[in-house]
């Protein structure tokens, strides 16, 4: 004890802890001791995404390159004295990014869909003498054994020569068998003695859906074999390429040199065929367009059996059913086809389809709209009668029609002349609707000559110049008749009327409100 006299208790308590510090140092030092790390791999033990490989690896030897070349006509001079000619070379020469081909690539090329393989086309005569010079490369696929390809018609389209590029780098000459430019489809024919050709067949149409996974395989830039995967984003599409739209929407990578290529789903069935792209830039933006089985089942089967494909023809123009114009006829639904004229001639107007009417149904089948009518009547051959549903006047109707073959060239339009300039002393007001009329110099229906551009009118696209022909079905040529007809409408309960009205585009209806006034 004496000697921690004169120690302070400060002092003692700083010796304990350095000595506790100590011991707790030497039992934990063996702890610390660095050991040397494993030199392993990473591991994942997860749930793994299903392979596309079995998929592709029994797939690919169906799926071919198609090469596509065309008679050529040699450079020559115009009429001025000027040689097309590019420092000696022909424009197939010029390379790729010249400033050129690159202006008439984006001036010259296809509309939206960027899928465009095929070079400048030089004007060829039935007689004209050149060579051959690769002008289009894309995809297509075996649907048979024996040789018969499906691939796009664009991709073919104005071919004097067709090569086939196999998966394994195997070269065939095919012939066109025929094409249909209407669904962008041809079908081409391999000739090889004792060879089989791993072919693939049409999935089932009902069986798609939205969110299916899909496996699109095709040739793009030139690549040779290339596979992309996806899925169904869309079914129905309509892309304006035709009065067929039903295109399969998918996001899996479609680019230049995939046209024609299948796009499979996972039992290694073709779902699609694909053709169009959506791309402000040229490239894949995830947004692709197939041509569904089920219409591609149907038109290589009749051009393989003929070359060519016969459709069913009722010869109306039609416009959609809006909400506004089933209100007007007193429709329950806003769906059907609304006949806007029958043309001259036509199995429709043969049997008895009047301007104005509604069709509603073909052989008992409801009709949605204007494109599934012109699809239904398509899939009928030419001199098939069918019965064909109609709203008319308030009540339904049916009439059978014998079909007639649709045109090479059909054109939906009407041609109209209509005077635009005014005559002030017979200007007559519609205030209720907006629209000052006079009676049309030929004494067919109400010239336009002012549109209230706050009024439903102006909304719904009226302009002064455009000549209202008939409302309601009826024939109109004053003011008078316009209002005797709308005052009929309400005493039905009618909410809308139905406007006939003719431009230089062609005729259409319009539904207007009455309720105002």
């Amino acid at each position: 004890m004496s000697e921690f006299k004169g120690r302070s208790l400060k002092t003692i308590l700083k010796t304990s802890t350095a000595a506790g510090l100590a011991a707790v140092m030497m039992v934990t030092a063996a702890p610390f001791t660095a050991v040397s790390a494993l030199a392993a791999p990473v591991e994942v033990n997860a749930p793994q995404v299903p392979s596309f490989g079995d998929v592709v690896s029994a797939v690919l030897p169906a799926v071919v390159s198609v090469r596509v070349q065309s008679n050529i006509q040699p450079a020559s001079n115009d009429e001025s004295g000027y040689s097309f000619n590019f420092g000696g070379r022909s424009f197939e020469d010029l390379p790729d990014d010249h400033p050129l081909k690159r202006f008439f690539r984006e001036f010259g090329g296809p509309g939206m869909d960027g899928q465009q393989e095929r070079g400048p086309r030089a004007e060829r005569g039935p007689h004209s003498e050149g060579r051959l010079r690769p002008t289009s490369q894309g995809s297509g696929f075996f649907i048979s054994e024996d040789g018969y390809i499906v691939t796009n018609n664009h991709v073919i389209d104005d071919g004097a020569a067709f090569t086939i590029v196999m998966n394994d780098g195997k070269e065939y000459d095919a012939k066109l068998v025929g094409k249909d430019s209407r669904t962008d489809l041809a079908l081409l024919k391999v000739d090889a003695k004792d060879v089989k050709f791993t072919y693939v067949k049409f999935a089932d149409d009902e069986k798609v859906r939205v969110g299916d996974w899909v496996v699109a395989v095709g040739n793009p830039f030139g690549l040779g074999g290339t596979v992309t995967a996806g899925i169904i984003s869309a079914r129905g599409r309509n892309i304006g390429s035709g009065p067929y739209d039903d295109y399969l929407q998918i996001d899996a990578a479609v680019n230049r040199g995939n046209s024609g290529g299948p796009g499979f789903n996972l039992n290694g069935e073709v779902v699609g065929i694909n053709t169009a792209i959506f791309s402000p830039s040229g490239g894949n933006v995830g947004i692709a367009f197939a041509i569904p089985a089920s219409v591609a089942k149907d038109v290589i089967e009749k051009l393989k059996d003929t070359g060519t494909v016969s459709r069913g023809w009722l010869g109306v123009q039609i416009q959609p059913v809006t909400k506004d114009i089933a209100d007007s006829l007193g429709l329950a639904e806003d769906s059907g086809a609304l006949v806007v004229a029958p043309q001259a001639g036509s199995p429709g107007e043969k049997a008895g389809i009047k301007q104005g009417d509604v069709v509603t149904a073909v052989n008992g089948d409801p009709v949605k709209d204007p494109r599934d009518l012109a699809r239904r009547i398509a899939a009928f051959a030419p001199d098939s009668t069918v019965d064909v549903a109609l709203w008319r006047d308030g009540k339904a109707t049916e009439v059978k029609v014998t079909l007639g073959e649709l045109p090479a060239e059909q054109s939906a339009s009407v041609d109209t002349q209509n005077d635009a300039a005014p005559a002030p002393e017979a200007e007559q007001e519609l205030s209720s609707l907006g629209l000052s009329v006079r009676p049309a110099e030929d004494g067919k229906g109400l010239a336009i000559v002012d549109v209230n551009p706050d009024s439903d009118a102006a909304d719904k696209g009226l302009k002064a110049g455009e000549t209202i022909t008939s409302v309601n079905n009826q024939e109109v040529s004053s003011a008078a008749d316009v209002q005797k007809v709308i005052d009929q409408a309400k005493k039905d309960g009618r909410t809308r009327a139905l406007f006939q009205v003719e431009s230089e585009n062609g005729s259409r209806f319009v539904a207007l409100p009455i309720n105002q006034g």
